[in-house]
């Protein structure tokens, strides 16, 4: 086993995480493998177009930093020197992972750092795939729509199509209209990831609970439209920043996921 390796897993497990540097890990992901993070929001504090409710960072009023956004050398010449030291460990990542404190594509140099990237990537791990994990809130511009098409696993997220629920629980910090969404996920045809938490419990005395059916079944309608790639199913694994949130029954997601595998779409299912 690699210790370090182990290490770094069972922090992110065991607290809520803010990254002290562009690049972070490799992190065990339990979802993509052997994972290097990429990290374009400034160090010690939290930027993001969401303001989630179980997001690992914490919300965003208790993560507020004065530091400044990473430069896209800073974080290509970051990259490069850690791949080198891995390298030299003889540590071959599984995929180099845009993350960490928010919202990446809110970087305003978004598409010049994605291009920077995998051209390292293509001299030093080859193999390694690029991802992403975003809220997707950015999608409606296009120059960020086509820098998403460069990586090989493009995952956006949508947990509902349910506006309420959203504000209840994504709360969205500036524009944000579900139908927009769901039309701008649709332009990716068919190149994106779909990455929904499940999960139920209790905030400010609403239910959070978007297992059962109307949730569901629009939710499915959504999916049918955007066709992508695959989904992942996933929910609750490190600590939240508000008290009452439960994870989703593993069987609850099984059952969502054959109905989604009845729409011919790959799921994966972390629970």
């Amino acid at each position: 086993m690699n210790y370090k390796l182990f290490f770094v897993s069972l922090h992110t497990i065991m607290s809520t995480i803010i990254y002290d540097s562009p690049i972070f890990g490799p992190i065990h992901s339990r979802r993509l493998g052997i994972s290097l993070g990429i990290n374009l929001l400034p160090k010690g504090g939290k930027v993001c177009s969401f303001d989630c409710i179980y997001c690992e960072c914490g919300l965003n009023r208790e993560r507020r930093t004065k530091n400044p956004l990473p430069t896209a050398d800073e974080v290509v010449e970051g990259l490069e020197g850690k791949l080198q030291e891995l390298q030299a460990e003889g540590i071959v990542p599984d995929v180099l992972t845009f993350a960490g404190n928010g919202e990446p594509t809110l970087h305003p140099s978004f598409p010049e750092i994605v291009e920077r990237v995998r051209k390292v990537r293509d001299i030093y791990c080859p193999s390694a795939k690029m991802s992403i994990l975003s809220n997707a809130t950015q999608i409606r511009r296009p120059e960020i729509r086509q820098a998403l098409l460069l990586f090989d696993n493009n995952i956006l997220k949508l947990d509902t199509v349910s506006p309420a629920y959203i504000n209840r629980v994504d709360r969205p910090q500036g524009h944000y209209d579900v139908e927009e969404q769901i039309r701008c996920l649709e332009l990716f045809h068919g190149r994106c990831i779909i990455q929904t938490m499940l999960m139920r419990g209790e905030y400010e005395g609403h239910d959070l609970d978007n297992t059962g059916e109307t949730y569901v079944a629009p939710y499915l309608e959504a999916l049918k439209r955007i066709k992508p790639r695959s989904v992942m199913l996933y929910t609750l694994d490190r600590e939240t920043p508000v008290g009452g949130l439960l994870k989703a029954e593993p069987e609850v997601m099984q059952a969502i996921a054959e109905r989604i595998r009845s729409l011919g779409i790959k799921v994966s299912v972390s629970c």
